[in-house]
């Protein structure tokens, strides 16, 4: 099958053979499966394999299982020039982004004067390098393994909240900027305009949201950082906040910012959950498909937590229509009352 798609395709450079739930089950060795493709095409095409199933926390494990086998193949930074003990410092922001997204990080970067790579690359024959002088910015927050893959290369983690709204753009940015020296006039030049655009964005939508009750089950590892978007900046009131799974290192900025008392749940068990948010009678619910047509028959609005990962919802110019993901569940409730 893969000597029939490389001929049908001649500019695949890179392949990745995915376990789902089936292979996992019938225990299909994809590992030895790519280790012979390899042997068989590697230098022209190289195959990489990763479990995409989330048996294990959530679906988004597949992008963390992804990036994390990649990490290995990573070109090494180079040797130090002569008379320097290091390579000087590198920013690579870790996590997919799309295109737009991308485009705008490193245009606010660059008008810093700090140069970004971004992984994964666009084209899997750009990869960027890394070893001791990386450091690296988490775009998306369900990236444990790859962390720990860039770590073990000799890169180093800048803590951060993630850059959803105004507020964690800002300092997910300003952590950059720190630590790349970057003057406080120079930061407030780069980002003042799409930041002013953004708080006109989401001062619209707040007038909606301000005072709404929101129920997140776990489903992405988003739920954290966006409970604290939605409170901070939209003033909703969270009632609970789930997550499948808790990195507290990398979650330490945003738990920081969430309002003392809040209930957070770590894990699925859907029995108990279902029983709170019941009791709850929370305005808006962010939910899995599974759980969402039930809940609209009990009465309850709902917002599919899938669509806040397949969005693009990072950075200033994002800020309006992440907010809008959240207000037009409940504008439609209110059409169809009326």
């Amino acid at each position: 099958v893969v000597q029939q798609l490389l001929t049908r395709r001649p500019d695949i450079r890179l392949l990745f053979l995915v376990g789902s739930c089936p292979s996992e089950v019938i225990k299909l060795d994809l590992s030895r499966a790519a280790e012979r493709q390899n042997q068989m095409h590697f230098p022209a095409v190289r195959v990489l394999n990763y479990s995409g199933s989330g048996i294990e926390t959530t679906f988004t494990q597949g992008e963390d299982a992804c990036l994390a086998a990649m990490v290995p193949g990573l070109p090494a930074t180079a040797p130090a020039p002569a008379g320097a003990t290091e390579a000087a410092p590198a920013l690579m922001v870790v996590g997919t982004l799309a295109d737009v997204v991308e485009d705008q990080m490193r245009s606010l970067l660059e008008r810093m004067g700090v140069s970004v790579t971004f992984f994964p690359p666009r084209n899997s024959q750009s990869m960027p390098v890394v070893g001791p002088n990386t450091r690296y910015l988490l775009a998306q927050p369900f990236l444990a393994d790859t962390a720990r893959a860039l770590q073990s290369r000799g890169a180093q983690h800048l803590p951060a909240p993630f850059p959803l709204g105004v507020e964690g753009t800002t300092a997910w940015l300003q952590a950059a900027a720190t630590e790349f020296g970057v003057a406080p006039a120079v930061f407030e030049q780069a980002t003042a305009a799409p930041r002013q655009r953004a708080e006109k964005a989401l001062a619209v939508q707040r007038e909606m949201l301000q005072g709404q009750r929101i129920f997140f089950f776990p489903d992405s590892q988003l739920e954290i950082p966006l409970a604290r978007f939605v409170h901070r900046e939209l003033g909703m009131d969270l009632v609970e906040v789930g997550t499948p799974y808790l990195h507290r290192q990398h979650m330490a900025p945003e738990l920081a910012w969430l309002p003392t008392g809040t209930r957070i749940s770590e894990g699925q068990d859907v029995d108990r959950q279902l029983d709170r948010c019941l009791a709850d009678a929370p305005d808006l619910v962010v939910c899995g498909l599974g759980l969402a047509n039930p809940l609209e028959a009990e009465g309850f609005t709902t917002k599919w937590a899938i669509e806040l990962v397949f969005t693009p919802i990072q950075g200033f110019e994002q800020a309006g229509d992440l907010a809008g993901l959240f207000s037009r569940p409940l504008i439609r409730r209110l059409k169809l009352v009326a």
